[in-house]
C-alpha cells in the first residue's frame, strides 16, 4: 500500500468550511480506483494545518487514475478555496510496523 500524505494549510477562519468540504469528498475517494483508506488529521499546535492521509493500492492509482479524474476536479472544487498556499504532497510505503 502507498500512503499519500498531503499537508494542507487552511486560511484562518476557514477551518470549519474546509472540514465540511473534506467530509463531502469522502464518497469521491471511496469510489476512486485503488483507494483503500482516507482520513484527515488536524494539528493541535498549528490549528490551521491539516494532514490528509490517503491509502492507495499503487502510486499510479493516485498520480494518474485519481488526478486525471473528474472526481479529482470535484475534490479540488470543494476545498481549494480554503487553501493558504499549495498543499505539500508526498508518498510513503510502510517499512516497519512496531505494534
Amino acid at each position: 500500500m502507498i500512503l499519500e500524505i498531503a499537508q494542507i494549510t487552511v486560511k484562518s477562519g476557514m477551518e470549519e468550511l474546509f472540514e465540511a468540504g473534506v467530509t463531502q469528498a469522502v464518497p469521491l475517494f471511496r469510489r476512486a480506483k485503488g483507494c483503500v483508506s482516507m482520513e484527515l488529521t488536524r494539528s493541535i499546535e498549528i490549528p490551521s494545518r491539516y494532514r490528509l492521509l490517503v491509502g492507495w493500492e499503487t502510486l499510479e492509482n493516485h498520480t494518474i487514475d485519481f488526478r486525471n479524474s473528474e472526481d479529482f476536479q470535484s475534490w479540488r472544487g470543494l476545498v481549494s478555496h480554503c487553501f493558504d498556499g499549495a498543499p505539500q504532497v508526498e508518498h510513503a510505503r510502510q517499512n516497519l510496523k512496531g505494534f
